[in-house]
């Protein structure tokens, strides 16, 4: 069994405290970590954003690597994307409250969005836990809110726009975040945005635009996986191989290679199986694999081992595709307490099931090799909003949603009582979090600068087509 320690409480010593307690202790805070301490961001010592990249990369598929600066490549927000380690660092420089939550890690605009729930409901959250841990909650708002600045910014929308969306991601958390300070575990618990209530509060100019982005997701099922993804050959279905992006294991490599790594799946999902509850063993249990794939992924995922598998149950109509993703230690982690799991996959399943409100039910774990991994549904009724088709104002309002969800994502594990005094209900936070995002959105372009001379130089390889 995983050695995990307890989630993060965010209680200081006592076992339990009185609500009167969190919101002294959540008062405390600001003389540690004054609100107005949020609002500045000056680079201390020069570290180099690409040296970051190239060490993260060490233990990924080296060939796979142009695809992943090429995408970073395309723009300072695509960078930003594909940076969380070299933003983490940055954050480990800055004045923190003391306050641990657990953290998406990653909570950038993109990294938000519709799925599946196992009741088949479609609910928003959070869909992105590959650097989930425990860490100050105030390091998840500002990577949203520098996201914000960065979207608007590759949109065109002036300084003043940018601002605006930085202090609303500031304001939104913070107002979220006081409402759970009233609310009981389980309400803050089973709190959670289906596609009813965003739909109640969408404006009318958007609700049309709102309700076709839902219909979308509800389409992105197995269904529409499997038409897109495999092809019937010598009357077995197999995935499509479209080098880079889609790579059959049997067409990439010898059959004797093919073969043993087909063993080498099967024996993951063996140790994968005792990850996940006794009741979905039995329904899991009845599929066979049937083929494998590796698939790139993302941004800052590419170059990690990232499988889809194909099952097949009663029979050709009944399948599933199953992604199998490598885990690797969470950019947070040498900056913060540390969580002992002997597998970096459990890592992200614990974390995902905190954060979300309802998690992907077949959910688990398993290591081959030297290689941690997660495995999950793929593709499950999973819909985004197109950021680059959406106007201001309704950005405004998707903004307002993601920031909600962060709060409530942290209020299950974390002292929203203390976070939400440590807030208080002036504006001093918020024009904090703007006046960090402006600045350190000119932080990321020069990064993205420096990226772009590195590619130019020779330094690292970027890929000219496929990506």
């Amino acid at each position: 069994m995983t050695a995990v320690t307890a989630p993060p409480t965010a209680v200081p010593s006592k076992d339990h405290l009185e609500p009167d307690e969190h919101q002294g202790w959540g008062r405390s805070r600001r003389d540690e970590c004054p609100r107005t301490a949020h609002g500045t961001w000056e680079l201390t010592d020069r570290r180099d954003p690409v040296a970051i990249l190239q060490r993260q990369e060490e233990h990924r598929l080296q060939f796979l690597l142009p695809i992943r600066h090429a995408r970073m490549l395309a723009s300072p927000f695509a960078f930003y994307r594909g940076s969380a380690a070299v933003m983490s660092a940055d954050l480990a420089t800055t004045p923190t409250t003391g306050m641990p939550v657990q953290l998406c890690g990653d909570a950038h605009l993109s990294n938000f969005g519709l799925f599946g729930s196992p009741e088949r409901a479609l609910v928003f959250d959070c869909n992105d836990f590959d650097e989930t841990h425990p860490g100050p909650w105030e390091w998840d708002v500002k990577r949203l809110a520098v996201s914000a600045v960065l979207m608007a910014g590759d949109r065109g929308w002036d300084e003043e726009v940018q601002r605006r969306m930085a202090r609303n991601v500031a304001f939104a958390y913070r107002a979220a975040m006081s409402d759970f300070a009233t609310k009981g575990r389980l309400a803050v618990w089973y709190s959670r945005l289906t596609d009813d209530q965003i739909l109640a509060v969408a404006q009318d100019e958007n609700r049309t635009a709102v309700e076709r982005q839902f219909r979308k997701a509800r389409l992105n099922d197995v269904t529409k996986a499997i038409a897109k993804y495999t092809e019937v050959v010598d009357g077995h279905r197999r995935f499509v191989h479209q080098p880079p992006l889609v790579m059959r294991l049997d067409d990439s490599m010898d059959a004797d290679a093919a073969a043993a790594m087909h063993q080498t799946v099967i024996g993951l999902f063996a140790e994968y199986l005792d990850s996940i509850p006794a009741y979905l063993r039995v329904l899991l249990g009845g599929y066979e694999l049937i083929d494998v794939a590796l698939k790139v992924v993302g941004v800052g995922s590419v170059g990690t081992r990232c499988y889809i598998a194909l099952v097949r149950g009663r029979d050709d109509a009944d399948l599933m595709i199953l992604q199998i993703k490598e885990a690797e230690h969470s950019v947070l982690e040498p900056f913060v307490d540390p969580v002992a799991y002997d597998n970096q996959g459990h890592r992200v399943v614990v974390g995902q099931q905190l954060m979300q409100a309802a998690s992907d039910q077949f959910l688990g774990w398993a290591n081959v090799g030297h290689h941690d991994f997660y495995i999950r549904q793929f593709r499950d009724m999973k819909g985004s909003i197109n950021l680059e088709k959406i106007g201001s104002q309704m950005a405004e309002n998707y903004l307002l949603l993601c920031a909600w969800t962060l709060a409530r994502a942290h209020s299950r594990s974390g002292s929203r009582i203390a976070i939400s005094s440590y807030l208080g209900k002036s504006d001093k936070f918020d024009r904090s979090i703007s006046d960090f995002s402006m600045a350190y959105a000119g932080q990321v372009h020069q990064d993205h600068a420096a990226f772009a001379a590195a590619a130019a130089d020779g330094r690292i390889e970027v890929a000219t087509s496929g990506y």
